[in-house]
């Protein structure tokens, strides 16, 4: 009970499960207590530093027990950085807890307790698996400060080697301060608005590493343009596409709507497979490759296509999934509303010469129901969407439609469960759940869910 728990008091409780954070939680007299910088396992005293009407927050004053479940992170600044949330727990605990994340999901908000949920298909090796790195860049008592974010916060901690990044952003990391030091680029400022350079996104495909770097500035504007350029390009010849994105405005969003081409090509391509993919700055693509193939055979052999059948994927990006899909289908048409993603998916369609797709460009919830109709029909429906889920229009549209079976890849196991729930009033049990480790030690994971009619 809260009223037997007093703020800046210290009590002594065992942390029974992990937060959508990476924070531990325990409880005292069944009231939920979270812990930061504490493990499921450890045995804590704490400081109660807020109290909430339903749960509170306390701080580590000691640590009576560690848990078992504790290792040494890889990363010496994991503790730091808000990446890695879980790197100092076991990797097979992390894949239990991420399978319970997902049961108890399922059951809490969806209200489906008897639904097979498989064990979380994990890495062989859970580092480097990131293609793609976005590094904020700043000043700190006149030195240059380029890493990752802190924790809830908008101070840079300063890296060189992030662990789960491939190896070819750490050489960039490395070399890019110097160069920039040398031409005098000045560092973009949040408060002022003022200064040059925002941000360095790296972009790698490992297919045929090929390696793209964006400078994300302010402007137009870049001092010392061509020797700026050459250095980069001699310092680091491994860079195949470098280019300038544009972004003038004072918000969080990291990329801008213009890419300018330094050098080399406008996009890189990767491979899934034996499909080829064109990859710009925009492009939204599957961080983990390992990982995405794992997720995109499970997506194929739940859709259990013969050849006969019309598919519709929506939130279909640069036709990742469509491709796959067009292999086994009689015909897959995508949706995404980003606009360059379409013309992506398009390019990529056609260099794989493959002519079994069509992609339309709009928010899924107007497109869908404008094609049904006009008479469009499905036979299965694989859908992809963002964090926050499907619209119910979309939802509504699609059981209407009475497609054999529906294959939901979710990256946010609550609007998943939500979303299931409203599809079995519709009529569509969910007959199994396969969940992926696309992003190893943070609290992230994605699954398959296959429903029939």
């Amino acid at each position: 009970m809260k009223s037997n728990i007093k703020l800046n008091n210290t009590y002594t409780l065992t942390i029974q499960d992990m937060g959508h954070s990476g924070e531990g939680i325990g409880r005292i007299n069944n009231f939920t207590i979270f812990v930061d910088k504490s493990v499921i396992g450890d045995k804590v005293e704490v400081k109660i530093i807020a109290l909430k009407k339903n749960y509170g927050m306390g701080k580590v004053i000691k640590y009576i027990e560690h848990s078992p479940y504790r290792t040494t992170p890889k990363c010496s600044i994991a503790s730091q950085c808000g990446g890695c949330q879980i790197q100092n727990i076991q990797y097979e605990k992390q894949l239990e807890l991420k399978k319970k994340i997902v049961k108890d999901n399922l059951e809490r908000i969806g209200g489906l307790s008897d639904i097979k949920v498989h064990d979380v298909i994990g890495m062989e090796e859970p580092f480097r698996y990131r293609n793609k790195g976005q590094f904020p860049i700043g000043y700190k008592n006149k030195e240059i400060q380029l890493g990752f974010y802190m924790t809830k916060s908008h101070e840079i901690v300063p890296c060189d080697a992030c662990q789960i990044q491939h190896e070819t952003s750490d050489v960039i990391l490395q070399k890019i301060k110097a160069i920039i030091k040398k031409h005098n680029i000045t560092i973009y400022n949040e408060k002022t608005g003022k200064g040059n350079l925002r941000h360095i996104i790296t972009k790698v495909a490992y297919a045929t590493e090929e390696m793209m770097l964006i400078l994300v500035t302010n402007g137009k504007e870049l001092p010392n343009k061509e020797a700026f350029i050459h250095d980069i390009i001699k310092e680091m010849p491994f860079i195949t596409s470098l280019i300038q994105n544009i972004n003038t405005k004072k918000s969080n969003v990291i990329l801008g709507p213009k890419n300018i081409t330094l050098y080399g090509k406008p996009t890189i391509t990767d491979k899934i497979k034996d499909i080829a993919f064109n990859i710009s700055p925009q492009s939204f693509y599957q961080v983990n490759p390992i990982q995405t193939e794992k997720l995109y055979e499970k997506a194929l052999e739940y859709a259990n296509l013969t050849g006969e059948e019309t598919v519709f994927d929506l939130y279909c990006g640069i036709g990742t999934i469509t491709l796959f899909l067009a292999q086994k289908a009689k015909k897959v048409i995508g949706v995404e509303i980003v606009q360059e993603a379409v013309k992506d998916a398009q390019k990529n369609a056609k260099q794989n010469q493959i002519d079994n797709v069509e992609f339309h460009a709009g928010k899924a919830e107007d497109i869908v129901p404008k094609l049904y109709k006009q008479g469009a029909q499905a036979d299965v429906v694989v859908v992809d969407p963002p964090r926050k889920g499907c619209d119910e229009i979309l939802l509504s549209t699609i059981a209407d439609m009475q497609p054999n079976s529906i294959v939901y890849i979710s990256c946010n196991p609550s609007t998943l469960a939500r979303d299931l729930k409203y599809l079995s009033k519709k009529g569509y049990k969910t007959q199994e759940v396969q969940p992926v480790d696309m992003f190893p030690h943070t609290m992230h994971v994605e699954a398959v869910t296959l429903l029939t009619k």
